[in-house]
């Protein structure tokens, strides 16, 4: 195993994905690209590259078992390790989400990315991370997924707008991220959530008040802790966030 730190990022093509490839590789980082579309992809690897990342493209359609599997055997063959997995890759499945009358199979499709697609990702390269001396795991979810601020007093106004697929995937994927901390536990793989914050990217239509570079700091601050740093927290900007 070579010294240099290696990271895979999903979803990473665009957006708050690309920002967190972007700041790992400035930290010296080699960057696994991972994303669907090949052509953005490779745009991308191609702007890291230019601004002097180690970069390189991972096909990956988090959906798709074989998509994963191809993906874990490139990282392999391409560093042999990752000290880092950050996913990073999710839908909304639009936002006009109301319980009564949502499509199950939207909810369904949500899902699939947002939280299989974590479990599936993560288990294709454990193996991998399991090899790295200071190995970490950042979910990335989002404050809309914490059930103290969707039931509190001010929910109408700081939790978006009702969301019954988007909002509840990310509360799934916090709990499914504890079962993690809990079996991985002693082994010295740091997991944790990430929230961004409402950051301005083609899944909110550019709504948001965040850049996706202030959005990738926190999933950027996991990545990197030190030994002995925290694991099984949910972690915004400025602190702790709320279960």
């Amino acid at each position: 195993m070579g010294t240099t730190k290696t990271a895979l990022v999903t979803g990473a093509n665009k957006g708050i994905g690309y920002e967190i490839a972007a700041g790992l590789g400035a930290l010296g980082y080699c960057v696994g690209v991972g994303a669907r579309d090949r052509s953005r992809r490779d745009e991308a690897v191609t702007r890291l590259r230019d601004a002097g990342v180690d970069a390189f493209g991972v096909p990956l359609d988090v959906t798709d078992d074989d998509s994963v599997a191809a993906a874990a055997d490139l990282v392999a063959e391409r560093v042999g390790h990752l000290d880092a997995l950050v996913n990073n890759a999710g839908i909304t499945g639009g936002w006009a989400q109301q319980p009564t009358t949502v499509d199950l199979d939207v909810i369904r499709t949500v899902v699939e990315t947002n939280v299989l697609g974590v479990v599936r990702v993560t288990n294709a390269v454990l193996p991998l991370v399991r090899r790295s001396p200071s190995p970490r795991i950042v979910n990335v979810s989002s404050g809309v997924g914490s059930l103290t601020r969707q039931s509190g007093p001010d929910r109408e106004t700081t939790t978006g707008p009702i969301a019954v697929a988007y909002s509840p995937s990310k509360t799934f994927l916090n709990a499914v991220t504890l079962q993690y901390v809990r079996e991985l536990a002693g082994t010295g793989i740091l997991v944790n959530c990430a929230c961004p914050g409402y950051v301005a990217t083609d899944l909110n239509g550019f709504r948001g008040v965040r850049t996706p570079a202030e959005g990738a700091a926190t999933p950027i601050r996991l990545a990197t802790l030190p030994d002995g740093g925290p694991t099984g927290g949910f972690f915004e900007d400025a602190g702790v966030v709320p279960w």
